[in-house]
């Protein structure tokens, strides 16, 4: 069954006073949500939404993941129309979200937003997020070149969010993963500093641990301004394993969740 080998890092970074940056890391599910843009408890939209997708994933193994990963997006925007329902004061809080589920045989990518998923094989590195942002748009329509988006002042406006407002409609993609492939899922504290050439060169050191840790180190020393978070993942074929995970960032401390409560088994996912 295929399985994950992980190793994560989250830092609030050297310019922020708090981290909005969540994630979650286990045997099947690797999940990053990035608070969007300073708002109002964007560290509350992180942290809720992990905690909902890694809930659904460790109380239903095996379940669809691409099903699975779309009902999760939606029980997270309801939390999150709760929470603000609750205190208006979190009125615009919202997050990025880029999920990958394996049931051990199918697996999914759940993408919203500009946090990013890149695999690594045989030394070449793809991108399998596409970001769901305006200067995005204007290069998919041929009004900007790639080069004149990276500087754009506009690069970090998303174009979706999982927020209170608006049920998500993820970009859900199935891939085809082999043992030997290596993922990472990272935050924009990482990928709009980093290059895809040098993101490609630290993801093919040794091991996980070694890549994630030069991954941030690189980041930060490049002068992100932003939380950085990063997840790196070996593919493997091994016996299924009953395991919990490794939590990230804002989602370490529950009083982030809105309701944990509330994120009861579904009937179907």
């Amino acid at each position: 069954m295929l399985q994950f080998r992980f190793a994560a890092h989250s830092e609030t970074g050297r310019v922020r006073t708090n981290n909005e940056d969540a994630g979650f890391a286990g045997p099947y599910l690797l999940c990053v949500a990035d608070g969007v843009g300073g708002a109002e408890a964007g560290e509350v939209a992180s942290a809720t939404t992990t905690y909902v997708v890694s809930a659904r994933a460790l109380a239903h193994p095996g379940h669809e993941p691409a099903r699975l990963l779309g009902a999760a997006a939606r029980e997270a925007h309801a939390q999150l129309a709760a929470g603000i329902a609750a205190d208006p004061r979190r009125t615009g809080m919202a997050t990025t979200l880029t999920a990958v589920l394996t049931d051990g045989i199918h697996t999914a990518l759940a993408h919203v937003g500009d946090s990013r998923a890149y695999l690594l094989r045989d030394g070449e590195l793809s991108q399998l997020s596409h970001d769901q942002t305006l200067v995005q748009a204007m290069v998919d329509g041929g009004r900007l070149t790639p080069a004149e988006a990276a500087a754009s002042p506009y690069r970090n406006v998303v174009l979706q969010a999982v927020d209170g407002e608006h049920v998500p409609d993820p970009d859900v993609i199935l891939l085809d993963l082999r043992p030997g492939d290596r993922l990472l899922l990272c935050s924009d504290g990482i990928s709009d500093v980093l290059s895809p050439a040098a993101i490609g060169r630290t993801l093919g050191l040794p091991g996980p641990s070694s890549a994630v840790d030069r991954l941030v180190l690189d980041a930060l020393d490049g002068g992100s301004r932003d939380n950085v978070t990063a997840i790196v993942a070996d593919v493997v074929d091994a016996p299924a394993i009953a395991a919990n995970g490794l939590v990230l960032g804002a989602g370490f401390d529950l009083a982030n969740v809105v309701d944990p409560a509330a994120v009861r088994p579904l009937r179907s996912a």
